[in-house]
Order: C-alpha cells, then structure tokens, then sequence
C-alpha cells in the first residue's frame, strides 16, 4: 500500500527550506507557469470567466454522478470491455494483481496516473514478481532514483540535469552527458523495449465521457499511448469523480487543464478510448478494463462543504503559484497529492487529524483559486478543515487538535469586545514585554504556546501609548 508519512510534513518542511537545489527549482517553475497560466487565461476567446462554465461542468458531473458512473459503465461494457467498481484501494489493486495473474503478466509498462500512486499499485505488483515500468519521463527518472513524484505534473521537478545524467548512467549504462537530448533518447530506448515485451498496459484517467461511453487520456509525451496500444492488457484507473456528461464538455475542460498545468493551448497528445480492439482494428488490446475508485470519495460526495474539492482536474496550477508548495516542495506533503488541492483531499482521505498540519500549513491568500482551471475554492475548504480541528466533527472523527489555543482565542475574543479589559491587556502586556530578550530593539524570544511566533523572527515589542490614547491627547 502507499506509505502516508503526512505526520512528518513539519520535518520534511524544515529540510526542504534548507536544500538549495530544491529552492532553485521551485522557484524556477513557479516563475514560469504561475505567470504565464494566468496570462493564459486572460488570451482565452472566451476570457477568464470560461473557468466558472468549467466549475459549471464539473459541478453537474458531481452532482449526477450515480447516473453518469451507470451510463460509462453499460456502453463500455457494451463493447466489450470490462468495468469494476472498486471500494477502497484493496479492492482495486487485488483486481489488478487477479487480472494479470490468470493471464500470467510478467511485465507492465505504465502511463502517469495519480490514482496508482494513491493506492499503491506499484508495490503489490512488484511484491508479486510483476515487473512494473513507468513511461512519463518525470516517472521514469524518480522510479529509477527510487522516489515518489514532488509534483502532480512534473513529478520529477526536484532534480537537476546533472543528477539525472549521473542517474542515466548508473542505471541505463550509458556515457555521462548531461544533454537533455541525448538523456531523452536513451530513455525512450530502454523504454521501447519495455513497450515491445510488456504484457499489460495500465493508464489513468484524464476524463470519461458518459455520453460516449470511453475515457481520454492527455500527455505531451505520447508514451501514454504506447501504454495503451501495444500490450494485450489495457487497465485503467479512474477517480470516480472523473466523468463528465457530454463530449462537448471535453474540449472546455481539456484547455483550462493545458492552460493550468503547462501554460498551453492544448496538450500534444489526447487519446480517446471506449474498449478493446475491434475485428477491424490492427492494434489496440484484446483486453480493456476500467476500474473505477472510490477509496473515501463517497464520503466526500456526501458532504456538501467538501463537495467542491472533487470538481479538481489536477491541473496542478494551485501548486505553481502557492508560496508554501513553492518553498517546501512536494515531498513534504507525506502523500501523492500536494500543494493545496493536497491540502483539502488528503486530510478527508487518509485523516483529518493525521494531516492537520497540511491544511494548517497553507496560508490562504487565495493565490490558489484565482489560478484553479475550474475556480475552486479552495481557501474556503482549508477554512472548513481547521474549523473542524478546533471544534471536533464526529461525522469526520475529528478530535478538537489544540483546545488550549482555541482557549486563548476565546480569551482574545473576549478581551477585544470591551476597551477598558482591552487597554489594560496592553498596559500589562507593555510592562510584561520589558523581561523578555531583546536584540537591536526587537523581542527575539516569546515564551509558552506563542514561542512559534520568534522561532525565525523577531517582532517588534508593544508601544508605550496606544494610537487611541494618542489620538485621544491630541484631540484635547
């Protein structure tokens, strides 16, 4: 199953914001794509409002759900392939390990796909001797060194050229070159043998299409295609939020996620697919299945206040503007999801409680909905989630996180209702402040529960007068 390390995302954090290769890299992406997705959208013919027509889509989609799943579900059975309807992350993965069993799969190359890593697939195959082979460059280049994806997109965004050319030649044998080109072309060699042996294809899912009955896979290598075509085997595995009820619907969504994720008009690849191959049909597999996940997504659609976060395309544009993903990176996030959209959904899958400090660690400026593809609000939910971790839920099971810090709120609300307790707080607080350390006129250490506040700065100490009490004497 998938490690959730989101307990140590404080640590992670503290080690990211000390790893320089790190620092350069994000900030490298964020000033490229965040900028320039935004100007994307303002060069839209529709303008930016056409993101609220994709809130629109993905709002109808959710909302009739049952239908749209049932109606995916007949017309691909329809031609012939096979639909299974996965409870939680066991389920779906001991169908993939049956299917490739009884038709003794040795080998399985893979498209990018979120979903897998939410669930694991990569480990069970490999500890049931299936040899498992990612075909996204970004995948492949962290499958080698041994990690997970830092980012939704770009899952190998932390590594330098030259880290990948030292990669390349230990693992692939080749010269040492640090020419992306040339590192290209020996990746796409290694992979071409695996595409010529593998015996399943396993794919995401971009969006299905209930009315047409297929799911659409987009990329701007083309690998995913070969994922999908040349095995005998073809699974897929889709998010079961990830349909939408026309075909039109496609191409409005398919431009707001090229523009969020990459800055582009569309991406290089968009495949369409509805079953196995046909009588009159040279290529494709003899075999398609399509797995449909829920894993925790039913509660969320239960919840009207959480709702909105399954409207997500992961387009990953949240994460190249948000300043806390563009310091701490992904790994940070102890799961596959990062940034905000990790924020909101991984804390409703695997814990409030156990992934308080990812929604607590965002800092809501709402840079992340003004460049979410389908205007999500975001903030809002990582508003509802903190709300939940000072009062408690017990449809979420949610303990209270910190009741001494929701007491010194309630103290602070109070004091601040009434002048006179509000001017003598100050007046202590101005004669308190004189005990503490200071450097160059500044406090530099406040003790207790407020300690986080001079952890890596100094503030600066309390006004002998108040502006009130000022104001006031210079009126008389």
């Amino acid at each position: 199953m998938v490690e959730i390390n989101t307990e140590f995302y404080k640590q992670n954090a503290v080690k990211a914001l000390d790893d320089k290769v790190l620092q350069d890299a994000l900030s490298n992406v964020q000033n490229r794509l965040g900028p320039a997705t935004a100007r994307m959208y303002q060069r839209l013919p529709e303008g930016p409002e056409l993101r609220q027509k994709g809130h629109e889509i993905r709002e109808y989609a959710i909302n009739n759900l049952d239908i749209l799943l049932e109606t995916l579900s007949t017309k691909i059975q329809n031609r012939g392939g096979t639909v299974f309807f996965a409870k939680d992350a066991k389920a779906a993965t001991d169908y993939c390990l049956d299917v490739a069993q009884k038709n003794r799969v040795k080998m399985v190359v893979k498209g990018k796909s979120m979903v897998t890593e939410e669930i694991g697939l990569n480990n069970i195959l490999e500890e049931n001797h299936i040899e498992v082979n990612e075909t996204d460059l970004g995948e492949y280049i962290i499958q080698l060194a041994g990690e997970s994806p830092s980012h939704i997109i770009a899952p190998a965004i932390h590594k330098t050229r030259k880290e990948v050319a030292r990669l390349f030649t230990q693992k692939l044998k080749i010269p040492y070159c640090e020419d992306p080109p040339v590192l290209t072309q020996a990746a796409r060699k290694a992979l071409r043998e695996k595409f010529l042996a593998a015996d399943m294809g396993l794919s995401g899912c971009n969006i299905a299409c209930a009315e047409t009955g297929h799911i659409t896979t987009v990329s701007n290598e083309g690998n995913i295609r070969m994922s999908t075509t040349m095995p005998k085997i073809h699974m897929v595995f889709m998010g079961m939020e990830r349909i939408v009820a026309r075909l039109e619907d496609h191409d409005i969504l398919f431009r707001l996620l090229s523009r969020g994720a990459a800055a582009q008009n569309m991406a290089g690849y968009v495949s369409y697919i509805g079953g196995p191959r046909t009588e009159d049909q040279i290529d494709g597999p003899d075999q398609f299945h399509l797995v449909i996940l829920d894993n925790g997504r039913s509660k969320i659609l239960a919840d009207p206040e959480f709702r909105e976060i399954l409207y997500c395309v992961r387009c990953a544009a949240c994460l190249n503007v948000c300043p806390t993903y563009g310091k701490i990176g992904g790994h940070s996030y102890g799961y596959p999801y990062s940034g905000p959209i990790g924020a909101v959904i991984t804390p409703l899958f695997v814990g409030i409680n156990r992934a308080k400090d990812l929604c607590q660690g965002e800092p809501l400026c709402g840079a992340c909905k003004d460049a979410c593809s389908v205007n999500i609000n975001l903030p809002r939910m990582l508003l509802a989630l903190r709300a939940k971790l000072a009062d408690g839920d017990t449809g979420w099971h949610v303990k209270p996180a910190n009741r001494m810090e929701k007491l010194m709120f309630q103290i602070w609300s109070l004091v601040i209702r009434y002048r006179a307790i509000y001017d003598f707080c100050l007046k202590a607080g101005s004669i308190f402040q004189k005990i503490l350390p200071c450097r160059n006129g500044m406090i530099s250490k406040i003790p207790f529960g407020f300690k986080g506040w001079t952890q890596s700065r100094d503030i600066a100490p309390l006004a002998s007068k108040s502006f009130i009490t000022m104001w006031k004497n210079k009126k008389s």
